[in-house]
């Protein structure tokens, strides 16, 4: 299955002071892409907390490629890499058409309520399944 796709359109007040889409903005239109996977297969974040997970994230890494300017609808596509007994690694672009503005790939860790590492429910690694590469 290809990656999970998202579309964003990119508002005014995420540009930064030279009209192109602000780099906070990046990771944060990632984040929303991860989140909407999740939503999808099931595992929303506050059902997740509920059953007393988290995913933490501990690690990005961001490539910015080409600008993105305001009005422009882009997409995100979300990809699971790995999971590992209590941490997950994501890898995402964003796309304008077919052309790639920007990578990230991102270290999450799995805990408890607490803050512990926690091994990760085979449910969620299962609802992920179709996203896995």
């Amino acid at each position: 299955m290809p990656a999970h796709r998202f579309d964003l359109k990119v508002r005014f007040y995420e540009l930064d002071p030279y009209g192109h889409l602000n780099h906070s903005a990046y990771i944060q239109f990632f984040e929303t892409g991860r989140i909407e996977l999740l939503d999808e297969v099931g595992v929303d974040l506050e059902s997740f907390a509920a059953r007393g997970y988290r995913f933490v994230v501990n690690r990005i890494q961001t490539s910015f490629d080409r600008p993105v300017h305001a009005g422009e609808t882009i997409t995100v596509e979300t990809e699971v890499v790995e999971f590992r007994r209590a941490s997950s690694l994501w890898r995402q672009r964003l796309m304008r058409g077919d052309e790639v503005v920007a990578r990230q790939e991102v270290r999450a860790a799995i805990t408890n309520t607490a803050g512990k590492p926690a091994r990760v429910p085979p449910d969620v690694i299962e609802a992920l399944g179709p996203y896995f590469v």
